[in-house]
């Protein structure tokens, strides 16, 4: 099943921009707070001149059981900040006074949106400037409840597909998904595997079949080798574990940043998004 042209919004317009320029994009994921507040803000802000076309923020959740040792130890640095959900949706308001283009995900689990409610979630999140939602543990069979708040003021609801996810399976996940397919390009959680080219290219070519909706691939990219290589078959590739891990690598002893972080991050950023940039179509 085809998805209906997707709404004029900052998602659609970068991927379009994307596919003008012939060449895939970088989403770049970073947790809210991690390692600081004004650390992180740093980084956020940093993010589009580095090469990031996409953000995606994670907000940090106690339990993140799809995630691997490095985006946990990313949620815990935050946590220990109290770092809330409207904590993110400050930082998302201080960020589009300065950048009003580049879309923003938030990812993410369930529970602390549903303590927030998912009607005043979703005023909250629109007014901040998200773009759209990735709910990790809210399969599609049961994201009504916030997809009723979502998509009435323009948010996306964003579903993950996985190498495990059949033909039958698919048509469910894609008709209720916006603003793009987030493919898993390996079983089981964060940053403990790399991708395989090949496989991804398969997995891509069976998911257009199902879904006119850009498709991104996350998940064991880590270096800007791997990034090309991806961005060759999707319309942009996903990174996060590599890019928590050189925050962790900067930390003292104590757990303070170390000078020059949030530049290590940005320079890091740019080599991905040359990688994927280099993989014109």
């Amino acid at each position: 099943m085809k998805d209906a042209t997707i709404a004029t919004d900052r998602l659609a317009r970068r991927f379009a921009k994307l596919r003008e320029e012939k060449h895939a994009g970088l989403v770049a994921f970073v947790t809210a707070n991690d390692p600081t507040p004004d650390v992180f803000r740093e980084i956020f802000a940093g993010l589009p001149k580095a090469g990031a076309d996409v953000i995606e923020v994670g907000m940090p959740f106690s339990d993140p059981m799809a995630d691997g040792p490095s985006v946990q130890a990313s949620s815990q640095r935050s946590l220990k900040h109290n770092t809330s959900v409207r904590d993110v949706l400050e930082a998302v308001t201080d960020f589009r006074r300065a950048d009003a283009d580049t879309p923003i995900v938030l990812m993410g689990y369930y529970n602390p949106i549903y303590h927030m409610g998912p009607a005043v979630f979703a005023k909250a999140a629109v007014a901040a400037g998200v773009d759209g939602v990735i709910v990790v543990d809210l399969p599609p069979e049961e994201a009504e409840e916030l997809d009723v708040h979502l998509r009435p003021l323009g948010l996306h609801l964003i579903f993950l597909t996985a190498p495990t996810s059949g033909d039958q399976r698919l048509p469910t996940i894609v008709r209720r998904a916006s603003g793009f397919i987030y493919h898993v390009a390996v079983t089981g959680i964060t940053g403990t595997k790399s991708a395989d080219e090949h496989a991804v290219g398969d997995a891509v070519k069976r998911l257009r079949r199902h879904t006119d909706l850009p498709i991104v691939v996350g998940f064991g990219i880590r270096t800007p080798d791997a990034a090309r290589a991806i961005a060759a078959h999707a319309d942009a590739a996903v990174v996060g574990s590599a890019i928590v891990d050189i925050i962790a690598k900067n930390l003292n002893a104590d757990g303070t940043p170390t000078p020059g972080l949030a530049a290590k991050v940005l320079a890091f950023v740019k080599s991905l998004s040359d990688g994927v940039r280099a993989a014109r179509r």
